[in-house]
């Protein structure tokens, strides 16, 4: 029996189940963060306390360092920067984890246009459902009758936030291309150290010295989050995706994925207590919906391929 069909081992199985509750949770303790720090406070120390173990234990990538820089600057800087500040300004953490989502459609758009990568039918049909739901959900944010909280202004900086991934993605792909052997884990925690250095800086410059005074009044429960956010999903579950993917295929480790926006969005409305309008109910079931069109068509693509060159998938 094939690696792609065969059954997966109870271990193997439990730890997919954990990384989809790590990340799909992560919105939460971001959110009880936000309510003692700044965003620029919350990205210093949660890259801190991510690079400081990893770099003591993993060299640097042998990667050049303008790669590295880029990745630090996208992958850590951008998008986090620009989705906490998202969250302080209105987002919901229910929302936000499905509005990321996006990110696998606008990383496809980059690789068509920079890379010269074709778009199969299904992701072009999965683009094409995820823009009816961020219709949807622009729509519900600029009526009147939004009862959820969320604001234009939060809503834009989580698509950038997004976008902000997406160029990180490409980054990914063109360090691989290179043939460059690159560590995840390597690279999580070298780009940590500059990300983390960089909201450092930004903190004592933007925020003011008197801010940095309110760290001694950081509750328990920020702190608490501070944790969860650098150890839980960023180390562990960043470790135990690397080594799901050792084990198996991609093809076979990617629909998980797909869980996560899914604990986020109800970890959102019963945690926090966030309010879904029936708009953005809508816009969610598309996003979601558009998700597993991409997943379902690249499993199938994966097979026919298989069956081209007489290798069962």
């Amino acid at each position: 029996m094939s690696p792609q069909h065969s059954p997966m081992p109870a271990k193997d199985l439990l730890a997919v189940l954990l990384v989809i509750v790590l990340w799909g949770l992560n919105f939460v303790p971001t959110k009880f963060a936000l309510m003692d720090l700044t965003p620029l406070q919350l990205g210093a120390a949660r890259f801190l306390m991510i690079s400081l173990p990893l770099i003591l234990v993993l060299p640097r990538p042998q990667i050049p360092l303008k790669w590295l820089l880029l990745y630090a600057l996208t992958q850590g800087f951008g998008q986090f920067g620009l989705l906490f500040f998202a969250l302080q300004q209105g987002m919901t953490a229910a929302l936000g984890s499905v509005l990321m989502q996006v990110q696998i459609f606008i990383t496809a758009l980059m690789a068509a246009t920079l890379l010269g990568e074709r778009l199969a039918n299904s992701l072009l049909l999965g683009m094409a459902v995820a823009a009816a739901g961020l219709v949807c959900f622009i729509v519900s944010v600029t009526s009147n009758s939004d009862t959820s909280g969320i604001t234009v202004v939060s809503l834009l900086l989580t698509l950038a936030a997004a976008s902000m991934w997406s160029s990180s993605n490409i980054i990914v792909r063109q360090i691989h291309a290179s043939g460059r052997d690159c560590k995840p884990l390597a690279l999580i925690g070298w780009s940590s150290l500059i990300t983390g250095t960089l909201f450092t800086l930004c903190t004592l410059s933007i925020d003011g010295v008197a801010a940095q005074a309110s760290w001694k009044n950081v509750s328990l429960t920020g702190w608490l989050s501070l944790l969860y956010l650098s150890l839980a999903a960023s180390g562990v579950a960043y470790w135990l995706w690397a080594v799901l993917l050792t084990r198996h295929p991609a093809s076979r480790v990617a629909p998980f994925s797909l869980g996560i926006p899914l604990v986020g969005l109800l970890a959102g409305i019963f945690i926090l207590d966030e309010k879904v309008t029936n708009l953005q109910w809508i816009g969610s079931a598309l996003v979601l919906s558009a998700l597993v069109f991409v997943v379902v068509g690249a499993q199938r693509a994966a097979r026919r391929a298989a069956k081209r060159y007489d290798v069962e998938p």
